[in-house]
């Protein structure tokens, strides 16, 4: 999530719409999905015939479709790109509680929280020194 919200940092710096929030949620929701994948691996790897991983892939294809839907152009800004990602993670967290990996989904859950709440907060003084800088606005 970290490394995610650095290069949504830079992002953000040269005023591109995916800013720190979005890049840390799916840098988050990537983590949550492979963790998912792997202990499934290992929790039905003695099941013949069964490849638990595919309904983990299917469930990631369905929910970017819907992630897909909440993003809109409006004029040149992208709006929705933060819904679409916490849509994305937020169907890691449903994964992980059906998995019942439940301090992995409150774990998530909390970083999610933290992305969305002290994250937005972290971001407007770097579109302010942004802004300030960018020679469209001299």
């Amino acid at each position: 999530m970290g490394l995610g919200m650095l290069i949504g940092a830079e992002r953000l710096f040269v005023h591109k719409e995916a800013g720190m929030k979005t890049h840390a949620l799916v840098s988050l929701g990537a983590a949550v999905f492979v963790i998912i994948s792997e202990a499934m691996t290992a929790k039905y790897y003695s099941l013949t015939g069964m490849n638990p991983t595919m309904i983990v892939s299917q469930i990631i294809v369905g929910i970017g479709f819907l992630g897909a839907g909440s993003i809109m152009l409006q004029g040149p800004r992208l709006l929705g790109l933060t819904t679409a990602g916490g849509l994305w993670v937020t169907a890691g967290i449903g994964m992980a509680s059906g998995l019942r990996f439940y301090s992995l989904a409150v774990i998530t859950t909390v970083l999610v929280l933290f992305v969305m709440l002290i994250v937005n907060l972290l971001e407007k003084p770097i579109r302010r020194i942004s802004n300030d800088i960018d020679p469209s606005n001299v």
